[in-house]
C-alpha cells in the first residue's frame, strides 16, 4: 500500500519522456492518463510504444501496463540494468529522442551501457546525433562521468522519412558523481562542424560550408567544418543533407545549432547556401543566449546537479526553455528538490541575453546497484 500511495498521476501525453526517465531514477510509480483522448486517432503514437519498449530493454522487473486504447498508462520502474542492447527507434521520430533520455538513465546502470539505435540520425524535430556527441558528452565528463568506454558512434546516417541510420551510444556507470562550479562560459575561441549529404550530390556539403563561412569568418578566424558525404549502404534509405555547428569557448563551454533539409516529398525545396547561412545565424543566436550549457543539454544539466552529493552546485544558463521550465517542476515532483533561481541582466554580464544562476543541494543520489570496487 505504501507504493501505491507514492505513485504520481499526470494527463496528456505531453513530457512523457520527461517523467519516466524521472520515474526509473526516483523508482516512483506513475499512471498517464487521458493520452489524447479526444483525438480520431487516440493513445500513444508509434515513437512512444518504441521509447516505452527500450525503457523496458534497460531496466529489470519493470511492470508496464498500457489500455486497451493506449490512453492509459501504468508505469512500475523496475532496476536499470544496462548491459548490451539493441533497439530499432521509430523513423517518426530521430534518434536523438531516444538518446536524450538515455544519457540521462546510462550513468545509474548496473552494468556499463552498449547499445545500437536504428532509425533516422538526422531530423528537423529532435536534437541529432552530431549535437549530442559534441555538447552532451562534454557536460558528462564535468559531472565526472568519462573515460574512454564513453562515445556516440554514427555508423550509418539515416535521413527522414526512411531512416536506415545506425548508432553506438556506450557509457561507463558511476557510484556518484562530482560537484560542479560552472558559472563562467568565457570567451568564444574555435568553431567547428560538420557538413553531412547523403544520397545527394557530394558538392552540397561544400556549397553549406562555403555559405556558413562567408557569416562565421566576420567574427572568428578559427573556423573549421568537416564534410561528410556517406555512400552506398552507410547512407541510409532517404536524400537529405543539413549541417550541426559548434562554438567552443576557453573554459569549455560548448554552444550548438544545427538544421536539417526537409524530408523528401514534403515542405519546400531548400537550397544548401540557405541552409548554411541559416545555420550559422542560429549558432550566433545561440552564442547570444550564451550561458554554460546549451539550450538543448539544460535538462541533463539540472538532473546531474539534482543527482549529486549533498553539495552545492552552481552552473549559468541562458534563458530557460519552455521544456527546461516544466523539467523543473517535475524534478520537484519526483525528488522534492527546488533550485535557486537567479536573474543575472546583460549590463551585469555585460555579454548577450539575459541569463540564470541555477543553484541546487544535490539529494545524495547513490547508484545502488554498483559495487564499489
Amino acid at each position: 500500500m505504501a507504493g501505491e500511495a507514492q505513485c504520481l498521476s499526470y494527463a496528456g501525453c505531453n513530457f512523457l519522456r520527461q517523467r519516466l526517465v524521472l520515474a526509473t531514477l526516483s523508482g516512483r510509480p506513475l499512471k498517464i492518463r487521458k493520452i489524447r483522448a479526444k483525438e480520431e486517432d487516440p493513445g500513444l503514437r508509434d515513437f512512444e510504444a518504441s521509447f516505452i519498449r527500450l525503457i523496458d530493454k534497460l531496466t529489470n522487473g519493470s511492470q508496464i501496463e498500457i489500455n486497451q486504447t493506449g490512453t492509459t498508462l501504468y508505469y512500475q520502474p523496475g532496476l536499470l540494468y544496462g548491459g548490451s542492447l539493441e533497439h530499432d527507434c521509430s523513423p517518426s521520430r530521430s534518434i536523438g529522442y531516444y538518446l536524450e533520455s538515455l544519457l540521462c538513465l546510462a550513468p545509474f546502470m548496473k552494468h556499463p551501457l552498449k547499445i545500437v539505435l536504428r532509425g533516422v540520425t538526422n531530423d528537423q524535430v529532435d536534437p541529432s546525433v552530431d549535437v549530442l556527441k559534441a555538447t552532451a558528452l562534454p557536460l558528462l565528463k564535468r559531472f565526472g562521468i568519462d573515460g574512454e568506454s564513453l562515445e556516440i558512434k554514427i555508423n550509418r546516417r539515416g535521413m527522414p522519412p526512411k531512416g536506415g541510420g545506425e548508432i553506438l551510444f556506450a557509457c561507463p556507470v558511476r557510484k556518484v558523481l562530482q560537484p560542479v562550479q560552472f558559472t563562467d562560459p568565457g570567451k568564444i575561441k574555435r568553431i567547428r562542424g560538420t557538413a553531412y549529404s547523403v544520397r545527394v550530390s557530394p558538392q552540397m556539403a561544400n556549397r553549406m560550408v562555403e555559405s556558413a563561412r562567408s557569416i562565421l569568418n566576420k567574427f572568428l578566424p578559427d573556423i573549421y567544418i568537416y564534410t561528410d558525404h556517406m555512400k552506398g549502404v552507410s547512407s541510409g534509405k532517404s536524400p537529405g543533407f543539413g549541417m550541426c555547428l559548434t562554438a567552443e569557448t576557453i573554459n569549455g563551454t560548448i554552444l550548438s545549432a544545427e538544421l536539417a533539409s526537409d524530408p523528401q516529398g514534403q515542405g519546400t525545396a531548400v537550397l544548401p547556401e540557405e541552409l548554411g547561412q541559416n545555420c550559422a545565424k542560429l549558432l550566433l543566436e545561440e552564442v547570444y543566449r550564451g550561458g554554460c550549457v546549451d539550450s538543448t543539454n539544460q535538462s541533463l544539466a539540472l538532473l546531474l546537479m539534482t543527482l549529486r552529493q549533498r553539495d552545492v552546485s552552481k552552473v549559468l544558463l541562458g534563458p530557460l526553455s519552455p521544456y527546461t521550465i516544466e523539467f523543473l517542476r517535475h524534478l520537484r515532483s519526483f525528488f522534492q528538490i527546488m533550485f535557486k533561481i537567479e536573474t543575472k541582466t546583460p549590463e551585469e554580464e555585460n555579454i548577450g541575453g539575459e541569463k540564470v544562476l541555477m543553484t541546487c543541494v544535490g539529494i545524495g543520489f547513490s547508484n545502488l546497484s554498483k559495487s564499489i570496487r
